[in-house]
């Protein structure tokens, strides 16, 4: 072969290389990536510790780059959770609906009371069926606390769809403790 037929050669190999890569074909991550690096899946999530729980004390939210947030306060040790999707948010002891804004619905019970050992009321919002306020929101569409009933504290969250969720407690500030409930915008 002469030189100048393989040059030739050589350069439309690389113009194709540079045309494949510039469409995102090669030398990008693989199409099985993980978005943002998330690998929770949308399975039940659940933990129990035989501890005594404090008390709910405040919900909360926030808006990540790739996930929608929300931190359950609880004024000591939580003594556990669990989180699962559901067809229909029926609270812990409600053979009762409630129904939630979005094509998903996210069960979350946290071994916990919204009560003092006096029954008074450790949490009360102003509003149990819009707890927090997540307009915009690339994935929750509402958050409601549906009670307490017995040490255990019920929200729902209706979120965009079936999505990866993760679920893990953060101890503090002080003796307290925060349910952390993730959930991601994209697969």
């Amino acid at each position: 072969m002469n030189k100048t037929r393989m040059t030739g050669k050589l350069s439309a190999t690389l113009a194709a290389l540079a045309l494949t890569a510039g469409l995102g074909l090669a030398g990008g991550p693989p199409a099985s990536a993980a978005y943002c690096g998330i690998t929770w899946g949308s399975l039940a999530k659940a933990a129990y510790t035989p501890t005594y729980s404090g008390s709910i004390t405040n919900v909360r939210s926030g808006q990540h780059p790739c996930f929608d947030r929300l931190v359950i306060d609880v004024n000591g040790r939580v003594s556990g959770y669990t989180v699962r999707y559901v067809d229909n948010y029926n609270p812990y002891g409600s053979p009762h609906s409630i129904p939630l804004r979005g094509g998903a619905r996210l069960s979350v019970t946290v071994n916990a009371p919204a009560y003092n050992y006096a029954g008074s009321a450790t949490y009360m919002p102003a509003n149990s069926r819009e707890l927090v306020n997540v307009a915009g929101y690339s994935t929750f569409r509402q958050v409601v606390k549906a009670g307490s009933f017995e040490g255990y504290t019920d929200f729902g969250i209706g979120v965009r769809g079936r999505l990866p969720v993760r679920v893990f407690v953060v101890p503090g500030p002080g003796n307290g403790s925060r349910v952390v409930v993730d959930v991601a915008h994209s697969w």
